[in-house]
């Protein structure tokens, strides 16, 4: 079942379970997760199901002692809901190893064992939540190019390879990234592409009703249009393109029902946002929108792979190899996006004005 904003989860009968993937083995990944166990009392409002290499979690024993390393039980299949419950009684806490072999890790060094283990890992927590064993997946960064490299040639995230596995085709229309931060909440027309590329996609039309018909769709709520150029081309006279192609755009969604205005000058929307006058900023390509997420909100906000048939989360930040394996890796970010996530599941986000 497909799950929206507009439909939360019944888990009034019991916590709801969320399914945390290592991302890649050799960054920051298993010790973020580690420390939010650590940091989470056995009777939290949510249960936990990590996916993660015995060999990433073990050797960080020496450096994070106050992970309760006797509650974890090791699984070497995918677990039933059955099995899970009888673990949560006793107080364990579940550890599904994805590849189940022994062998050694460079922390900060991504090779191919690392990439087909982030792969695996990925590829078992979307078993499990697609199962209805899990709620929601929550997933920790890979590295892109160790696994397009190593494992995945043409790999570019965890969003577009979700959207391909649960058989959704075109960005925009289909699926779309967006984050959650505190006051802010930012979806994206288009991502990791040239920017020559995502002005093109700004000036289609199609692409850009499209985005809005699939923001509307999957979150709703009062919806502002970045502009492309500076003011918003300021009638014309810093660049047409908003008038010609944006103005008739957001016309036309109006014209469909939606709460949508602009195109909004960028310099000061996100701004305006943040202080409630919109619910969702429709951003045109990459960094319009994460700059001003992450400036405002870094290590604060969550992305949400919108229009999946399962809720899918993440943070928002890398795999910061030049920290792993020390110890000192930051994992508020992470339980940031753990709230987030029960925020969705209950319905209290997005929000709406």
């Amino acid at each position: 079942m497909r799950t929206t904003a507009a439909e939360p989860m019944d888990t009034t009968s019991r916590r709801p379970r969320l399914v945390l993937t290592q991302g890649d083995p050799a960054g920051i990944g298993p010790e973020v997760l580690l420390k939010l166990l650590a940091a989470a009392p056995p009777e939290a409002s949510w249960a936990p199901l990590l996916v993660a290499e015995r060999a990433a979690l073990e050797p960080l024993r020496p450096v994070l002692p106050e992970v309760p390393w006797d509650r974890l039980r090791y699984l070497g299949a995918l677990p039933t809901a059955e099995e899970l419950g009888r673990l949560d009684t006793v107080g364990a806490i579940p550890v599904l190893d994805p590849v189940g072999s022994a062998r050694a890790l460079i922390f900060g060094d991504s090779g191919a064992a690392d990439a087909g283990g982030a792969m695996a890992a990925l590829d078992a927590g979307i078993a499990l939540v697609r199962s209805g064993v899990a709620d929601a997946l929550v997933t920790a960064p890979v590295s892109k190019a160790s696994i397009a490299h190593h494992h995945l040639p043409g790999f570019k995230g965890h969003t577009d390879y979700l959207a391909e596995v649960c058989g959704l085709e075109r960005y925009g229309r289909d699926y779309l990234m967006v984050f959650l931060a505190p006051d802010l909440q930012v979806a994206l027309l288009t991502v990791h592409v040239p920017l020559r590329e995502a002005i093109d996609t700004a000036c289609d039309g199609v692409a850009v009703a499209e985005a809005l018909d699939c923001l509307q769709r999957h979150a709703g709520g009062r919806i502002a249009l970045a502009g492309l150029n500076p003011h918003a081309g300021e009638g014309g006279l810093l660049g047409e393109e908003d008038g010609r192609f944006l103005v008739p755009a957001v016309a036309a969604a109006r014209e469909r029902g939606l709460d949508v205005h602009g195109p909004e000058s960028a310099d000061s929307l996100f701004a305006r946002a943040s202080r409630g006058e919109f619910d969702w900023v429709l951003a045109l390509y990459h960094d319009q929108g994460l700059i001003a997420v992450k400036t405002a909100s870094f290590g604060l906000a969550t992305n949400w792979t919108l229009g999946l048939p399962f809720l899918r989360t993440s943070v928002d930040h890398g795999t910061a190899f030049a920290l792993a394996g020390r110890g000192i890796a930051d994992a508020r970010p992470l339980d940031e996006v753990v709230k987030a996530t029960l925020g969705l599941i209950s319905g209290r986000l997005p929000r709406k004005r």
